[in-house]
């Protein structure tokens, strides 16, 4: 099959650090279309060879293997080619269409990473000099909007010129080799089926934290902050994965209805839920791994009076039969003590225990995302030390009605995807990206789950758009305020990393 990839953006930093050195990934393992083009698009003026050299020149900052040799980066250059465009000028989309008319294709992917806010503009023209052929896929980063109106404006344009089945809204945690797994374990295997509903689970957290600040993006954050950034998308899509009952196949639609009900049976929020389940933070100066850094407020491009958020907690619930009552808390933040994305299923205790065990510790199924990938699984067993055998615990010498064995230690079963499979696997966008080529729209967020999911964040949006809501401050190199474990403690749970396991 062949394909054109016209990257809107082809200059910028998503370009350069994220799609780019994915499509080099692909080419690099053989799975890219060799009959293929991928057409930079941005303001600046330059030939294809001088697009061909930048390009050459930033992806010798990527690190270790993934960075390409002289010889195959040469090969891998041969398909990329540069066209200069204004993106409110319909003659420059006139040049890009004559440039496209230059290589026959089967597919021509159009890829919008750029600012939200052209979006309309750039499908408009598209729509106007006619590259919105049938054969014409779209790709649209994130995030899709500010807010639910925003949203709604986007996808009506973007759907005034593609139908459904063209536009591949991306979420790069879909495309990431943990959470494929996810729905592996989920769908692909009985052994926690049962076990997978209130009666046994007590909690669900998903934490998202990165050590990293905000770099050069301030002006950016300063209008994004996590909620939008990470909540909203990331970290929602990866509670429907575990909250999802099982799709009828594994057809795009299929998956994507099961999330989507899902979403609307998100618990709604309330004035009392709205300041008592939600923490919001802004990290200040610390220290991260032993080195000064800055507070948000004096980061390059940030408002030193900003009260955009870094840290976001919540608490939430699905209201359907299989969950009601399961607290889910959502987590994400920068500048936090550890880079660390996973998802920790904690179970109920037995019904009556005849042993002891640790205070505070659980039964505990951690599905780890990044930086290491693979699952662990933390049980309770007896060490059989010689000085235990035999003896009896103060709590039965006191009174028979309590745990008769003696103490148990925690346990687990680690299972890591990277010693087990390598870690030369396929990487989210290099995934995605293939994915948009073959146009197969599993991976990708249908417009009414994106809908759904603005619209469930709305009311926190709203509220803090008063000016009462509080925000918190915490140290870089953190888990956040303090005031997220009063959150979480209030209804007798614990942050994993404060648990005994």
């Amino acid at each position: 099959m062949s394909f054109q990839l016209v990257l809107f953006g082809g200059t910028g930093d998503l370009a350069w650090r994220k799609i780019l050195p994915a499509l080099f990934q692909a080419y690099r393992h053989q799975t890219l279309p060799k009959n293929g083009r991928i057409i930079g698009v941005a303001r600046d003026k330059m030939s294809d060879a001088e697009f061909r050299a930048l390009i050459g020149e930033r992806l010798q900052t990527i690190d270790g293997e993934k960075r390409p040799q002289s010889a195959e980066f040469n090969e891998f250059a041969q398909q990329l080619f540069y066209q200069p465009c204004d993106l409110n000028r319909s003659s420059d989309y006139a040049a890009l269409k004559q440039k496209l008319n230059e290589h026959t294709a089967d597919i021509c992917v159009m890829y919008l990473a750029t600012a939200p806010h052209l979006f309309t503009s750039i499908c408009e023209h598209l729509g106007a000099c006619g590259l919105n052929t049938k054969n014409t896929r779209i790709v649209l980063e994130k995030p899709l909007g500010q807010n639910l109106q925003t949203n709604r404006e986007i996808n009506a344009a973007v759907k005034g010129h593609f139908s459904e089945w063209q536009i591949f809204r991306i979420d790069h945690y879909l495309g990431k080799p943990s959470v494929q797994n996810l729905f592996a374990l989920r769908f692909g295997n009985s052994l926690f089926e049962p076990l997978w509903r209130r009666d046994t689970v007590s909690s669900i957290q998903i934490t998202l934290a990165e050590q990293i600040g905000i770099s050069t993006r301030g002006p950016f954050y300063e209008q994004t902050g996590a909620l939008r950034d990470m909540i909203q998308n990331h970290a929602l899509q990866l509670l429907c994965a575990i909250a999802m009952e099982p799709p009828i196949n594994a057809h795009a639609d299929a998956i994507r209805d099961e999330k989507l009900k899902v979403l609307r049976s998100l618990k709604p929020w309330s004035t009392q839920t709205l300041r008592r389940d939600i923490v919001r933070g802004q990290y200040s100066a610390g220290l991260v791994e032993g080195v000064p850094v800055k507070g948000y407020t004096e980061e390059a491009g940030v408002d030193s009076r900003s009260k955009t958020e870094t840290f976001v907690a919540l608490k939430t619930e699905v209201n359907n039969w299989r969950w009601a009552g399961v607290p889910f808390y959502l987590r994400t933040g920068k500048r936090m003590a550890e880079q660390d994305a996973r998802i920790v299923i904690n179970f109920r205790p037995t019904p009556h225990p005849i042993f002891q065990t640790p205070n505070g510790s659980a039964n505990q199924l951690v599905i780890h995302l990044q930086p290491k990938d693979g699952m662990s699984l933390h049980l309770f067993a007896q060490g059989q030390a010689p000085s235990q055998v035999g003896q009896l615990t103060p709590t039965h010498s006191k009174s028979l009605g309590g745990p008769l064995g003696p103490l148990l230690s925690p346990v687990h079963l680690d299972l890591d995807f990277d010693k087990r499979f390598g870690t030369d696997r396929v990487g989210a966008y290099e995934r995605l990206l293939l994915d948009a080529i073959a146009g197969r729209l599993n991976l990708f967020v249908r417009s009414d789950e994106q809908e759904a999911a603005w619209s469930w964040v709305e009311p926190i949006l709203q509220d803090w758009l008063t000016g009462d809501a509080p925000l918190y401050t915490y140290p870089s190199g953190t888990w956040g305020p303090s005031q997220s474990k009063v959150m979480i403690a209030s209804a007798g749970h614990q942050w994993d990393e404060d648990l005994e396991i």
